[in-house]
């Protein structure tokens, strides 16, 4: 071990003697000169440059100062940039910042308290998100830029445009600091929930928790038709909403939601017609309970894949 740590510290001082000053040996900082006759030495080879037998460790900055580093620009949209693609990013990325205006036009409406204009802002804002990112694929112009605008401009209009709409729609119903610790749950869940997607490997089959984008309609749909329920439990659907988006559950995507049968399409339908306040809220208690039930099936069959 002594003999281990010894080599490691004369390795560690050749490489910075070098980096520092290649045309020097460490003689002239003061440190002794590593002896090419160790025996570590002769295995590697008398001629064998140390640094490339050093491991590397990921928490070590480049050798090559900050200042001193070339410049580069990294280009807004990749690929060709001919004036027909930069229109159609352009128009893409006009979606995108509609949506984060409309987020913010819903946040003055609800502080003047028109809180259901508030949420058809809202809804708009969903419509706007849902374009942005399939007028990117179609016209072939998605980037790295792009995707971070998305998250940014969700963070706004769902995570916190409708934490804001839901607190002022539950203004005088319910206590002042229940409504505003539940509304804090939403807004900082939806940050985890965005952040977690940037990182995270995609899944086409199921989200990983409840999208913001998802539990933002439903608040919004909440306030607009105005669900017939006591305050609390209007505050207890809202923090259990935001523990839904941070969560593991897998949870079906639409597009898997449209290839259901079709009878199974007529009971909300024929529930809508009766009760659509009623109808609304089981939906949303179905879809939400869906989630730990698909968990709860994959962990006792691990060996079935959910298609």
């Amino acid at each position: 071990m002594r003999r281990s740590s010894t080599f490691a510290r004369q390795v560690l001082l050749v490489r910075v003697g070098r980096r520092d000053n290649p045309s020097h040996g460490l003689a002239d900082r003061g440190y002794p000169e590593p002896h090419r006759s160790h025996p570590y030495l002769r295995e590697i080879g008398a001629h064998q440059d140390l640094a490339s037998v050093m491991p590397i460790s990921p928490a070590v900055g480049p050798s090559t100062p900050v200042d001193d580093a070339p410049s580069m620009s990294i280009p807004l949209l990749p690929g060709e940039r001919t004036p027909a693609r930069r229109i159609k990013f352009a128009i893409v990325q006009s979606c995108t910042l509609s949506s984060l205006m409309l987020g913010m036009l819903a946040i003055f409406l609800a502080m003047r308290g028109d809180t259901r204009t508030a949420a058809i802002a809202l809804i708009a804002c969903v419509v706007f998100d849902g374009l942005d990112g399939a007028l990117a694929r179609k016209f072939g112009v998605a980037s790295p830029f792009g995707a971070q605008m998305d998250s940014l401009a969700d963070m706004c209009s769902f995570g916190l445009a409708a934490p804001v709409v839901v607190y002022a729609s539950l203004a005088g119903s319910v206590s002042t600091p229940a409504a505003a610790i539940a509304c804090a749950l939403v807004a900082a869940c939806a940050a985890i929930r965005l952040a977690r997607f940037n990182v995270s490997p995609k899944d086409g089959r199921f989200f990983c928790g409840v999208p913001t984008t998802m539990a933002a309609a439903v608040l919004a749909l909440v306030v607009i038709i105005g669900l017939p329920v006591p305050g609390t439990v209007q505050v207890a659907g809202v923090a259990l909403l935001a523990f839904t988006m941070v969560s593991s559950f897998p949870y079906a995507k639409l597009a898997r939601l449209v290839k259901l049968p079709p009878w199974l399409w007529l009971l909300p339908v024929v529930g809508a017609l009766l009760d659509a306040r009623l109808t609304f809220a089981l939906l949303v208690l179905t879809y939400l309970v869906s989630g730990p039930a698909l968990w709860l099936v994959a962990r006792r069959a691990p060996r079935i894949v959910i298609d």
